[in-house]
This record gives C-alpha cells, sequence and structure tokens, in this order.
C-alpha cells in the first residue's frame, strides 16, 4: 500500500469522500482547507483521509473512506496510522476525530488506535445534514468527538 498527497489540479475522489461524508459543500469546504491523502494499491485509489488543521497543535482527521469492496482488509487502520505519522512530522501534538454515533465499525477502528471519546455534540447530524442518515440499523444523531496525544 502506498501513501501520497493529492496534487494540485488533480481531482478529488469524491465518491469516496462522500461514502464518508454525504455532504457535498462540506466536503468541498474542508478538502480545499485541509490535505488530502490517497491509499494507493497498484494503481487503484482505494482509500483517502483529509487532515485539517484546527488550532496551532491540533489537526483533525476530517474524512477518512475505503471503497466498499477494499473494506475490511485493514486499510483504514494503515491510513489512520500514516495519518498520525504525517501528523507528528508536521508538528501536530494532538489528533481529532469525530464520528456518527451510529458509525460503530468506525468507533471501534479509531479507538484501536490509541483514540479516546472527549466530547459528544448532541444532535449535530440532525441539526446539520438535511436528510436523515442511518447506518447499523441505527440513526446517526449525534456527532461522537475522539481525540489522541500523538
Amino acid at each position: 500500500m502506498d501513501f501520497r498527497k493529492i496534487k494540485n489540479g488533480e481531482g478529488l475522489p469524491l465518491e469516496l469522500l462522500l461514502s464518508a461524508d454525504p455532504s457535498l459543500p462540506k466536503v468541498e469546504d474542508y478538502a480545499k482547507r485541509g490535505d488530502c491523502y490517497l491509499a494507493v494499491d497498484k494503481e487503484d485509489v482505494v482509500g483517502v483521509y483529509v487532515l485539517l488543521p484546527t488550532r496551532p497543535v491540533t489537526v483533525e482527521l476530517a474524512n477518512i473512506a475505503v471503497a466498499e469492496e477494499q473494506q475490511g482488509k485493514g486499510i483504514g487502520k494503515q491510513m489512520v496510522m500514516h495519518a498520525i505519522q504525517i501528523a507528528r512530522q508536521e508538528g501536530y501534538s494532538v489528533m481529532e476525530v469525530g464520528t456518527g454515533n451510529s458509525s460503530v465499525g468506525q468507533l471501534a477502528l479509531y479507538q484501536k488506535c490509541g483514540f479516546r471519546i472527549v466530547a459528544v455534540d448532541l444532535d449535530f447530524f440532525t441539526k446539520h445534514y438535511p436528510e436523515e442518515i442511518y447506518e447499523n440499523g441505527i440513526q446517526c444523531r449525534d456527532m461522537l468527538r475522539l481525540s489522541l496525544d500523538i
């Protein structure tokens, strides 16, 4: 698995990014403000993540997505670990991530990578997204905020 930063002028893998966050305006906004990295297997893009600086020593893992047919192969964990490595190299000391209360697989992944739940934004998704979101038979209502000292 290789990782590389998206080059200037290169199009965003919107289909992948939107699989993790269904709001096109939000995805375009934070992708423009952050750094977008691709996970590439041979020549196929199999994953993407966005690192978004939020405060002087803090960076947010704003989006992370693995192509559906590639899920369950450990690519997500490799991307999280790569993001942590890049953030350390860039001088950050804290990484944050937010995920929906219904995103049980993602929540498990982040905790396996050492993140701890530090806050809950009640009704975040019902207030900020026009369409209801369901995952795993659960309505996505609240944003769980996780943090990791890196």
